[in-house]
């Protein structure tokens, strides 16, 4: 039965959905649903009105997270979540980082460079922008760079999990809004979102969104 993701390319969460689907190799059909106004059918699929949401038959399945888990287990090879319970829980905490303090501090400055401009034809704050990128950012990053080794490639067990399709389907925002990582000051951290994007997975994604940013 195929597998239908109900969303919007550019939403980091959708992104994250539609990485983690390619590592796995899950072939899927992406639809478009808005973020916002959902209508009656989908708030019957996604009480919440969030996207992304899954949806195999009549069975239908919201959040990012949610998916991503219930894919892991009908879809075992390859694991995308560690099998040490250490290393699991480790990887839980940093989706969840990402989810959250990550989205929130490089979602300020996605929206107001590319939402505010595409979908409301405004000019950014670029007070907003600064503040996001001198006060909110700066810790999270310095957190993220001492979790990496030098040349680490991934966050946890030395391979790809879903700590790192989390990470960087974040950091995939800051692209499209034009702010660069300071390799100067995090180094590790400069060259592991390099490596992710550089993903095929991460590299679909980031291209066909610049393809949607570009017809707009």
């Amino acid at each position: 039965m195929s597998i239908v993701i109900h969303g919007v390319p550019p939403s980091p969460f959708v992104r994250k959905t539609r990485v983690f689907l390619a590592e796995k190799n899950i072939p899927y059909e992406l639809v478009m649903q808005q973020p916002f106004d959902p209508s009656p059918e989908y708030l019957a699929m996604s009480p919440l009105g969030k996207i992304p949401c899954l949806q195999e038959g009549d069975f239908a399945v919201p959040d990012s997270s949610v998916i991503c888990a219930y894919l892991e287990r009908t879809h075992a090879d390859p694991a995308l979540y560690p099998s040490d319970a250490k290393e699991y829980a480790t990887a839980l905490f940093l989706e969840e980082f990402a989810d959250s303090k990550l989205a929130e501090a490089l979602g300020a400055v996605f929206f107001q460079r590319v939402v505010r401009k595409f979908l409301f034809k405004q000019e950014p704050d670029e007070a907003v922008v600064a503040k996001a990128q001198n006060e909110t950012q700066p810790p999270l990053f310095e957190h993220l760079e001492g979790r990496l080794e030098p040349g680490a490639q991934f966050l946890v067990g030395g391979r790809l999990s879903i700590a790192d399709v989390a990470v960087g389907a974040q950091f995939a925002g800051l692209v499209h809004a034009g702010q660069e990582l300071d390799a100067g000051r995090w180094p590790q951290l400069a060259a592991y979102v390099e490596g992710l994007h550089a993903r095929p997975s991460f590299k679909s994604c980031i291209e066909g969104e610049k393809q949607i940013f570009a017809s707009m």
